[in-house]
């Protein structure tokens, strides 16, 4: 994974910069945190599946099917809808979900306020237990730097959607809040990684509370243009991007990954929830 990961950033903006992938081992005391979690979290995912159902039933038909994340027809009349389902695309008969997720969470010392870094966990497992269920592939990475001169970045493989290792979803108890971000490389090698996955249809979602920040001067424009590069270059190739913003900084998170590509969370109690709807409907 290492060395995956730094090919990923081989004469980009962030060539120089000196990274270690992590691979968490979860612990006995991660996997009964982890039950505790899911215990509460399982029943609204069931009941947000069974919510979800009626809408999941695909019509034999060739037309415009409206609603959709992506798809080749903007929709002015669903871009003030709050789950950015806003273009329209052609829809086969039988077709069948398509379809891998990763799940990108801010590991900056931020995240420790406000309950923010329980939300991102709360999300996490949600993920994980609805995905694996519907047997759509997860990927699960934390990010953070400059916790040493040598370890300028941090990757932490939580989870990744070509492991066997069934066990694997307890380090996700292991999420938490460090040191600064460099959103940009982060979502640079995630996507390289997403980007493996045979799947038509690739989302990654970042969960975020703030502007890109990183020594010596990530930060303000030139991490703002890094950022925006790195979206764009993706997206060209085939990956789509969500943002979840949950700190104040959500102008700013809006304004990097456009709006329409923007979840504004401000209960934080909704946040696993809202994500499993999205994910639901691609289905």
């Amino acid at each position: 994974m290492n060395t995956e990961a730094r090919q990923s950033v081989q004469g980009s903006f962030h060539d120089a910069i000196k990274l270690i992938v992590h691979r968490p081992e979860a612990t006995a005391q991660n996997r009964e945190e982890y039950h505790n979690m899911a215990a509460t979290l399982l029943p609204v995912i069931r009941e947000l599946v069974r919510k979800t159902n009626p809408l999941l039933e695909h019509e034999v038909s060739f037309e415009f099917a409206k609603s959709q994340l992506y798809g080749t027809k903007f929709c002015a009349d669903q871009a003030t809808s709050l789950d950015f389902r806003v273009f329209a695309r052609k829809r086969p008969p039988g077709e069948e979900p398509s379809i891998a997720v990763a799940l990108r969470i801010d590991e900056s010392a931020s995240m420790s306020a406000f309950g923010r870094l329980d939300a991102a966990k709360q999300a996490a497992v949600a993920l994980y237990e609805f995905c694996t269920g519907c047997g759509i592939p997860i990927m699960v990475y934390g990010d953070t730097a400059d916790r040493s001169k040598l370890e300028q970045m941090s990757i932490y493989a939580y989870v990744d959607f070509e492991s066997k290792d069934v066990n694997e979803k307890y380090a996700l108890m292991n999420i938490q809040a460090r040191s600064n971000n460099r959103d940009g490389m982060a979502l640079r090698i995630i996507s390289d990684r997403l980007l493996n996955a045979p799947q038509k249809t690739k989302l990654i979602i970042s969960i975020s509370d703030g502007q890109p920040k990183a020594m010596p001067d990530y930060t303000g424009e030139k991490a703002a243009h890094d950022m925006k590069d790195t979206l764009e270059e993706y997206r060209r190739k085939g990956i789509q991007f969500l943002a979840a913003a949950i700190g104040q900084d959500k102008e700013a998170i809006r304004e990097l990954y456009g709006a329409e590509n923007t979840l504004d969370i401000t209960d934080l109690k909704q946040l696993a929830a809202r994500l499993v709807q999205i994910i639901a409907r691609f289905l």
